[in-house]
C-alpha cells in the first residue's frame, strides 16, 4: 500500500532537512525506497514542498536540484566556531587515546591466547620428556660402539657411494683426456679460455676427489676393526 500524500511529504521534507546538501529526484528516490515511494511521488511531494516554501530549489537547464532551507538552521558565530573546533580537536584526541587503549587491550588478549593452558603444557611436557628419554637411549648405545645401522644398509650405502665416487673419477678422467686434447695447440691463455666456456673444477667450487676418496677407506677400515 503506497504512502498518503502528507505522509509521504513528511518523510521527503524530514530527508532533505537531514541530508542538508543539494539533491534531486533521483537521490531522493533511491534512499526512500524503503518507504516504499515510487519516483512519481517524491517528484510530486518535492515539488509540493518547494512551491510552499518548506524547501529551496535551482534550476540547473531540465534539471532541478532541491535543498534545505538554510535559515531554518541556527549557523553559529565566528567565537562558536573557534569553540567548537576546539572541542573537536579535543574529542579527536581522546579517540586517539581510546584507540591506543583498544590495541593496547587486543594485544593483551592475543598474548594470552598465545599462551599454553595448563593442559597443553603437560602434554606438551610429557612429549619432550619422552623425546629426551629416546635420546639418552641412543647416546648409550652411540657410547658403547652399538652399530645402528644395519649391515645390510651399510653395504647398500657404501655400495651407492663407491658407484658415485667411481663415476665422478673416470669423468674426471674423460674431461682432463678432452681438455688436453683441445688446449694442447691453443694459443689462447688456458684460464681465460676456462673462464669463457664457464668451466669450474673440482677446487674451484672446494671439494676433492681424494677426500672423498679418503673418507670411504677410512670408512671400511673402521668397519673391519669393529
Amino acid at each position: 500500500m503506497a504512502p498518503k500524500s502528507d505522509s509521504a511529504e513528511a518523510i521527503v521534507l524530514n530527508f532533505v532537512n537531514e541530508q542538508n546538501k543539494p539533491l534531486n529526484s533521483q537521490n531522493v528516490a533511491d534512499a526512500l525506497q524503503k518507504f516504499n515511494l515510487k519516483k512519481a511521488a517524491v517528484q510530486k511531494a518535492l515539488d509540493t514542498l518547494s512551491d510552499g516554501g518548506k524547501i529551496s530549489f535551482k534550476e540547473y537547464g531540465k534539471q532541478k536540484i532541491y535543498l534545505a532551507r538554510q535559515d531554518q538552521f541556527d549557523i553559529p558565530n565566528t567565537e562558536e566556531l573557534t569553540c567548537m573546533k576546539e572541542k573537536n580537536a579535543e574529542l579527536q584526541q581522546q579517540l586517539e587515546e581510546q584507540k591506543k587503549a583498544v590495541n593496547e587491550v587486543e594485544g593483551e588478549i592475543k598474548s594470552l591466547q598465545s599462551n599454553l593452558t595448563l593442559e597443553e603444557i603437560l602434554e606438551k611436557d610429557a612429549k619432550l620428556r619422552k623425546e629426551v628419554k629416546e635420546m639418552e637411549v641412543k647416546l648409550v648405545k652411540l657410547h658403547e660402539g652399538v652399530t645402528l645401522v644395519r649391515p645390510e644398509e651399510r653395504k647398500t650405502i657404501e655400495k651407492m657411494y663407491t658407484d658415485h665416487v667411481s663415476q665422478w673419477r673416470r669423468r674426471k678422467r674423460m674431461f682432463k683426456d678432452l681438455w688436453d686434447a683441445i688446449t694442447e695447440n691453443s694459443p689462447k691463455d688456458l684460464k681465460e679460455f676456462k673462464e669463457e666456456l664457464g668451466i669450474e673444477y673440482d677446487e674451484d667450487v672446494g671439494v676433492s676427489l681424494q677426500s672423498f676418496g679418503d673418507m670411504l677407506q677410512q670408512g671400511k677400515k673402521r668397519a673391519r676393526g669393529q
